[in-house]
């Protein structure tokens, strides 16, 4: 069998994970990422970044090696509905004045070696069974396997960054803390062409967009009622494309620029996404990223989600590592500001996902808008976690 002993088994390696691996260990801790999935590899995504996850990325040294990517920078955000056209550039805020849509078989990828640069042992094409337990109940590791047989890992904490469907939150029993009508559908495709700006079409039970993204390509989505998404596949058939048939009907605009010529991918998304807020934490383990906390794709906040709550869980698990005593109020203070974090946008979320009347849409969006820079403001003013230790 092959054995690890480390502070802390991160189960995940992407966005989530890697960035709670990166910061754990820059701050001097001993850390094991897991991942089944082997790397460079793609994954179901909203890909737009909102200004909250690219002051995480700037605080985190990060920023500067996706734009060399070759993710382009974007600077304007259009919106149209029938209440008319609006466009904005995106202002100079908390060192940030440009949003990225980067595809995340390179954003992971540039996670994961900076994790590696940090001193994180990373092992992916490994399958996580399961935790071990204590004879108290206490979560001391994970027993795993790859094509090599057994591995198991001993650790004082395991994380979950294993997505909606996590193995670790479902191996602990986190009960989940909130549920709301899961209602929405996302479907996208990569589609080549000159994308200058972010896009988004409103429609009414429908809201479409373009976020461009490497390699001369955006990413094309509709986000619609799950029954409106179940409703064009079957109108369009075996052989029709469902995607293309909703943006002739929801996004005219953007369907007259985009075809089967241009096509660069097959369609990709989600036909039913939960909206819940599970348990952060419990004895000898934390959940991050989706694997805690889920909503819809209609705003498309989930990567900045991750980054938020990959850093406030680095800080909570640093402050129990240098003192166990501080364990119970330094975990209990991460799912109480996690969950106050992500209320606003949670909420927000829930109500688009439902499809109002445009006019009460295009409000909500402002008001979306509002709390991602309030959200922003208060990030780019914590300390990164080791900071304090780092000092002394």
């Amino acid at each position: 069998m092959q054995t690890h002993d480390v502070d802390v088994v991160v189960v995940g390696a992407r966005c989530a994970g890697a960035g709670t691996a990166l910061l754990l260990a820059r701050a001097g801790h001993d850390v094991l990422l897991l991942d089944r999935a082997t790397f460079p590899s793609d994954t179901v995504s909203t890909h737009v970044i909102a200004r909250s996850g690219m002051v995480q990325l700037h605080r985190w040294g990060l920023l500067e090696a996706v734009v060399a990517s070759g993710a382009p920078r974007l600077c304007r955000v259009e919106f149209t509905s029938e209440l008319g056209f609006m466009a904005r550039e995106v202002k100079d805020r908390y060192g940030v004045d440009f949003l990225l849509a980067p595809r995340r078989v390179v954003l992971d990828e540039i996670l994961l070696e900076a994790a590696r640069a940090a001193g994180v042992h990373v092992r992916t094409g490994v399958s996580v069974d399961g935790v071990v337990r204590d004879g108290e109940g206490r979560v001391t590791g994970v027993h795993a396997h790859d094509v090599h047989g057994p591995v198991e890992a001993r650790a004082r904490y395991v994380v979950g960054a294993d997505g909606l469907g996590s193995r670790v939150a479902r191996a602990v029993g986190a009960p989940l803390l909130l549920v709301r009508p899961s209602s929405g559908a996302a479907q996208y495709a990569y589609h080549a062409g000159n994308w200058p700006a972010i896009e988004h079409h409103l429609a009414d039970d429908a809201f479409a967009g373009i976020f461009p993204t490497h390699g001369g390509q955006a990413c094309v989505w509709v986000c619609a009622p799950e029954q409106v998404v179940r409703a064009h596949r079957r109108k369009a058939g075996r052989a029709g494309d469902p995607l293309l048939q909703m943006l002739e009907v929801a996004a005219p605009g953007i369907a007259a620029r985009v075809d089967a010529t241009t096509r660069r991918s097959p369609v990709r998304g989600m036909l039913r996404m939960p909206n819940h807020i599970r348990l952060a934490s419990g004895p000898g383990w934390a959940l991050v990223g989706d694997a805690g906390c889920h909503r819809d794709a209609i705003t498309g906040h989930g990567i900045s989600d991750a980054f938020r709550d990959a850093e406030l869980l680095a800080t909570a698990l640093g402050t129990a590592l240098r003192d166990p005593a501080c364990e119970t109020d330094a975990l209990t203070a991460y799912g109480l500001e996690r969950d106050r974090m992500a209320r606003d946008v949670f909420d927000l979320t829930c109500e688009l996902s439902t499809f109002p009347r445009q006019a009460r849409f295009l409000e909500l969006q402002k008001r979306l808008a509002l709390a991602i820079d309030v959200m922003a403001g208060e990030l780019s003013g914590r300390r990164l976690p080791g900071a304090a230790t780092a000092a002394a």
